[in-house]
């Protein structure tokens, strides 16, 4: 996975000190209610489509720009799902982060599914009958998407 620059910059700085990273994730639906998911090449995890949104950048827009990034996927954001605090995650050299995860339900308007840049091994459409293992976090931000008119879910 390519670490953005903005992060690198600030990784010179703090070492691997804790950061708070802005970032969002995507459960995104076809016209069949299949889900949009990727297979990382980083960990060979299956799951939702996520990224780290740049300084200054809009979320939906953000999260838009990572998907078609990723998958060749264009996609249009519904609504917001949730928002949820998600970590401390430690990486292997070290590094901390503690992510804002913007969680949004998004419906698929064109392009083929494929592994589109070097961040995915797999990427494809699938029934929750069909879901590789996923984790608990990734399960719950499908489920609170299936509604369509559901209201956004945060921590009160």
């Amino acid at each position: 996975m390519a670490t953005p620059d903005f992060i690198l910059k600030l990784r010179e700085k703090i070492g691997h000190e804790t950061l708070w990273i802005p970032g969002a994730r995507a459960v995104v639906f076809d016209d069949d209610g299949r889900i949009l998911l990727g297979q990382r090449a980083d960990n060979g995890q299956w799951g939702l489509i996520t990224g780290i949104l740049e300084p200054g950048e809009e979320p939906a827009p953000g999260l838009l720009r990572e998907i078609q990034e990723e998958t060749g996927v264009v996609a249009v954001a519904e609504r917001l799902v949730s928002v949820d605090s998600v970590g401390p995650v430690t990486y292997p050299n070290g590094d901390v982060c503690h992510f804002l995860t913007l969680v949004f339900r998004c419906r698929h308007v064109s392009g083929a599914a494929r592994v589109n840049d070097d961040e995915s091994l797999a990427v494809g459409w699938f029934r929750p009958d069909e879901f590789p293992e996923l984790t608990p976090g990734h399960l719950e931000s499908i489920r609170r998407a299936s509604d369509p008119d559901g209201a956004a879910h945060f921590v009160r």
